[in-house]
């Protein structure tokens, strides 16, 4: 992991993915690029361009984005981070995918906006459309990260298809990026229920060829899936969950319709998605 891509727009959450992107950063001697990204009116092909902007308007502007973005690197990142910032005109998610590929970014770290009410955080829309289409891991981040350490992670999976293995082996390389214990977890419903001999069966399958380090296998029993993840992080108290993607519509769609999206909007703890 050497390059990591932080989307900001100046927001709180924006704040918060920059601590997080800081820590890693710090701890894997990381660069870091910082990107905003300015979207235009249809039709508009620059600043210069169109009744609604003039050029000393626009340089004005310009000018008073880059000065943030610089506050913005000064303010959460240390001295000894390499740390770079570019300000691009383009829709955010098609940029931010673009601009990963350009730099050739291991990580992207996002920030995830939401209500005050930390029970009601919502993920943004453009956080959910980098989630469920970059082709590198997506840390979304949703509170701040202050005390944020990397000690206890946990990877939820049906263990079940071969192609989730290239996933996997990601999160291991970040895993042990940060010489964290890792968790793995399968979660056991009524609906879809399966005894736990034969879950550990099928998870110690899975790992079979990985060189893992310190971990422990987890069979949790809930009401749904959703529910398991999150009660089984709380329980262990997990510094960041992680989950596989499939790209599909919505944010991605693991064990059910609906449970990597839900997750997202009901989970405090950092997620790291990673695309099938």
């Amino acid at each position: 992991m050497n390059k990591i891509l932080v989307p900001v727009d100046f927001s709180q959450s924006s704040e918060f993915a920059s601590k997080m992107a800081s820590t890693i950063a710090k701890k894997s001697k990381s660069e870091v690029f910082l990107l905003h990204m300015i979207e235009l009116p249809t039709g508009i092909v620059d600043m210069g361009a169109g009744s609604n902007f003039s050029i000393p308007e626009s340089m004005l502007y310009l000018r008073k984005v880059k000065e943030r973005i610089v506050d913005f690197k000064e303010k959460f990142f240390h001295k000894s981070t390499e740390v770079h910032h570019s300000i691009r005109f383009q829709n955010p998610h098609e940029g931010i995918l673009k601009y990963a590929k350009k730099v050739e970014a291991d990580l992207i770290i996002i920030g995830s906006k939401g209500h005050s009410n930390l029970d009601e955080i919502l993920i943004g829309s453009n956080t959910e459309k980098v989630v469920r289409t970059a082709d590198i891991p997506v840390l979304v981040v949703k509170r701040d990260s202050n005390k944020f350490e990397l000690k206890d992670l946990v990877f939820a999976s049906g263990f079940k298809d071969e192609s989730e293995k290239i996933p996997f082996s990601k999160f291991l390389d970040f895993a042990n990026s940060f010489k964290s214990k890792i968790h793995l977890v399968k979660v056991n419903t009524p609906s879809n229920f399966e005894s736990t001999q034969k879950s550990k069966e099928k998870i110690k399958k899975f790992i079979e060829g990985f060189d893992l380090p310190k971990h422990s296998i987890n069979i949790y029993n809930d009401v749904s899936v959703k529910k398991g993840i999150l009660n089984f992080a709380r329980d262990i108290d997990a510094d960041l969950i992680a989950l596989q993607t499939h790209g599909r519509s919505g944010i991605a769609h693991l064990f059910s319709a609906s449970v990597t999206k839900n997750l997202s909007k009901n989970a405090l703890k950092p997620m790291l998605t990673i695309k099938v």
